[in-house]
């Protein structure tokens, strides 16, 4: 947003300094980036000096000059002025410069086949004098310091250039920068004057809102000005145009910009005798055309609103005009739009079309639906002084009423969230100020919500507008305690941070991915969960949100095998949506792994990742996390887009319902449909909302695991069994034999076939024997080895194996 002080003052009266307005403008939240003065096309002119001359080699009257230009710059410029010569100070225009007596753009030229930079210029040509038999010559007592510095003086407004955020449409305009200002003690607003119009009678020109249920347009006003003069601007006109680095165009078409600018009115002119009998506001239907302003031709899609006549469509509401209905010198009659169309529309119409306008830019932030008769009185009273005209009475249709919103806000909450008072008169002056209605009903105040704020919807927006407007400089800065005796984090941030650590340190490398994909991806991995399409992607890639942690890990492990990378270890931790309702998300940490392992190592054989990698890291990151191994239990379980049979999920205990992590292969069907190039993939997910708490602090869990000073002995057992017999209650049954000297249960070979009956299969597994006591003896050793094999044959059926 560009302008000038001098123009703000047209709506603040104050006795402020410039730095103290631009100092104010950043405290209140509208950040200044850049004050300084516009650039003029005689900035281009500049003092030089002729330090050498010669004659030119292919005309008699020309001279080839090198001309000094300032910060050891040096060019050539032919010239055939006779006083010309070494030493000479004079004014240089370059390269773009537009010379003001005959407005001739200059370029880079040869002349007689010498090329020419610019050119030296005589005071006729520059508007100075009417001396035109030479360059013009500077005094150097008074220039010869000046060389390569502007020869006229920039005598144009410095202007303040704000970045206004998405969220304040209001400071679009410069009225309502001035009203932030006003309410933040910089001077008084002024009132917007009375404009009286003569209207000549009803407008004769028909306007219709077509009633559909995606119509874009919800208030249409218009009135006809006929008999207008069109004409290039006024000179104050024209400054303020120039200064926000635009060019003026015509009256007319200054005018509706000028009003844009000034309160956030975006107005549209028609040439009404273009118009064929009347003004449709509709939406068009999939397939129509029409060339717009830009000069380019647009092919329209179903819903998008339009501007038409029976002839067809003049314009896109609230983007662009159409070439058909535009104003033009010759241009006599006039129909000026002052309309409201809706942010959505706006928004979607502009993104698919890839048209960018002020007056989009404004519209798909939401303007003041009120303001629509205030910008056709300001405009229509310019108009008529500039051009001329007679102005017609305003014709202004709506197809839905427009609600004033209401928010009732507790005094007591400003100061409990920003941690200091404000006496309660102060608070009501400040919100009156903003434009706000206030009734105070003892501590609670009702708030009708200005209709240039959309953005303001609940109490805590209150909150910012009364500490922005009274200072953020109010907030106390509280100095960290020194002793703190409670913890910054809480257990699952904890818990959070915990995870991220784990899982890395088997390996992974963590990324950082947004939290919506491609829909493409995402359908491998929604399973049960509703998909969740974005109405404004900021990517066509990625129009849904997530619906698991896999697709984007997927999509960047197959980016970097297809770039040669091998052997790829990633995992994520962040959210996934099960719907659209609000917190229905989980935290989940997710991983997956691809290739071999040992792959490069001489002293081991290399293999490809399996099911157990993907279990061993996800059963040890619970261990490390707190969670007892013994109480673990796996299952078969697991979502379709694990490898059926090679996957499996983890419960805290058996009699668990919900799982707390999947782990397995990722199915065959996902690898090959989405080409990754890889020989086996696996992946492991946990729920860190499933999680429940456990009796260890994250701090304390080294103390959780006892080492012995012991001897440990290693015991290995065969066992056969059923079939269809779990491993997983093998280990279950050997771990909870006697939990004060068995230490670890592991298995390390499972086989079927020759020696084994049918339907049988031997399950082997090495035992880690260790008291925390004593040195056991032989006979320690075989009770517990004979307690093992008799326990497990009880249980199980099981028979050990010789």
């Amino acid at each position: 947003m560009r302008f000038t002080i001098g123009w703000l003052k047209e709506h603040l009266v104050t006795k402020f300094k410039d730095s103290q307005i631009i100092e104010k403008l950043t405290d209140i939240g509208l950040e200044v980036e850049s004050f300084e003065k516009a650039s003029s096309d005689l900035d281009n002119f500049k003092v030089a000096k002729i330090i050498n001359v010669e004659q030119h080699p292919n005309a008699d009257k020309l001279k080839v000059c090198d001309v000094d230009i300032g910060k050891k710059n040096t060019v050539k410029v032919v010239c055939g002025a006779p006083n010309a010569k070494k030493d000479l100070l004079t004014i240089y225009a370059g390269p773009g410069s537009v010379i003001p007596k005959n407005k001739m753009k200059l370029a880079v030229s040869k002349i007689r086949g010498v090329s020419s930079y610019g050119m030296l210029c005589s005071e006729s040509e520059l508007n100075l004098s009417d001396e035109s038999d030479g360059i013009t010559e500077l005094k150097p007592n008074r220039y010869s310091n000046k060389v390569g510095k502007n020869f006229f003086r920039n005598k144009t407004e410095k202007v303040i250039d704000l970045s206004i955020t998405p969220n304040r449409p209001d400071c679009l305009g410069v009225r309502g920068v001035a009203r932030d200002l006003a309410a933040a003690g910089i001077g008084k607003l002024r009132n917007l004057s009375n404009i009286k119009i003569k209207n000549s009678g009803p407008q004769k020109i028909k306007v219709s809102i077509t009633k559909s249920k995606n119509q874009g347009c919800s208030i249409f006003g218009s009135c006809l000005i006929n008999d207008v003069t069109n004409k290039e601007s006024p000179k104050w006109l024209k400054d303020k145009i120039l200064s926000l680095g635009q060019k003026p165009i015509s009256a007319i078409v200054d005018i509706t910009n000028y009003v844009m600018l000034d309160l956030n009115r975006p107005l549209h002119a028609y040439d009404a005798d273009k118009i064929d009998k009347e003004i449709i506001v509709r939406n068009s239907e999939k397939g129509e055309t029409f060339e717009a302003l830009d000069n380019k031709d647009y092919k329209l899609d179903d819903d998008m609103c339009v501007i038409s006549d029976n002839s067809g469509i003049l314009g896109l509401g609230g983007i662009i005009g159409g070439t058909r209905s535009g104003t033009e010198f010759n241009t006599k009659n006039i129909l000026l739009e002052s309309a409201y169309f809706l942010p959505r529309s706006i928004r979607k119409t502009s993104k698919l079309l890839n048209i960018d306008t002020d007056a989009k830019f404004r519209f798909e932030r939401g303007i003041d639906s009120q303001s629509i008769e205030i910008g056709l009185n300001k405009a229509a009273q310019l108009i008529t002084e500039i051009c001329g005209g007679k102005v017609s009475n305003f014709d202004i249709q709506s197809v839905r009423k427009e609600k004033k919103n209401k928010i009732k806000f507790k005094i007591s909450l400003f100061d409990r969230i920003t941690g200091f008072k404000i006496r309660d008169k102060e608070i009501i002056k400040i919100l009156l100020d903003l434009g706000f209605e206030v009734s105070k009903n003892k501590s609670e105040l009702e708030l009708q919500i200005p209709t240039w704020r959309p953005d303001i919807t609940q109490p805590i927006d209150i909150v910012e507008e009364i500490v922005r407007i009274k200072g953020y400089n109010n907030i106390k800065t509280l100095v960290p305690e020194k002793n703190r005796i409670k913890d910054t984090l809480n257990k699952q941030q904890k818990l959070f941070h915990f995870l991220q650590r784990s899982v890395a340190s088997k390996g992974y490398f963590e990324t950082v991915t947004w939290s919506f994909t491609d829909s493409k991806l995402n359908n491998f991995y929604k399973e049960n969960y509703k998909e969740i399409k974005i109405v404004n992607p900021i990517s066509s890639d990625l129009d849904v949100l997530r619906n698991s942690i896999f697709p984007n890990l997927t999509f960047y492990l197959k980016k970097n095998l297809d770039r040669g990378f091998k052997d790829i270890s990633l995992f994520e931790i962040g959210p996934i949506f099960k719907s659209n309702k609000p917190g229905d998300q989980l935290t989940v940490i997710g991983a997956i792994k691809s290739g071999k392992i040992s792959r490069l190592n001489w002293n081991d054989e290399n293999r490809s990742v399996d099911v157990f990698d993907a279990k061993k890291d996800s059963i040890q990151t619970l261990i490390e996390a707190g969670y007892d191994r013994g109480n673990l239990f796996v299952r078969e379980k697991s979502p379709s887009y694990y490898h059926p049979g090679k996957s499996g999920s983890i419960y805290l205990d058996k009699d668990d319902i919900e799982p707390v992590a999947y782990f397995g292969e990722i199915h065959p069907n996902i690898i090959k449909k989405l080409d990754i190039k890889t020989e086996a993939l696996v992946g492991f997910e946990i729920f860190l909302d499933c999680l429940k708490d456990n009796k260890y602090k994250l701090k304390d869990l080294k103390s959780k695991f006892k080492f012995s000073d012991y001897q440990k002995s290693d015991r290995d057992f065969a066992f056969v069994v059923d079939k269809n017999f779990k491993a997983q209650d093998l280990i279950e049954i050997i771990s909870s034999i006697d939990q004060s000297l068995i230490r670890s249960v592991k298995i390390f070979d499972v086989y079927e076939g020759e020696n084994i009956p049918k339907n049988k299969k031997s399950i082997a597994l090495n035992v880690t024997i260790q008291s925390s006591e004593k040195t056991l003896d032989e006979n320690d050793l075989e009770k517990i080895n004979k307690l093992i094999i008799s326990t497990v044959e009880t249980k199980s059926g099981a028979k050990i194996r010789s």
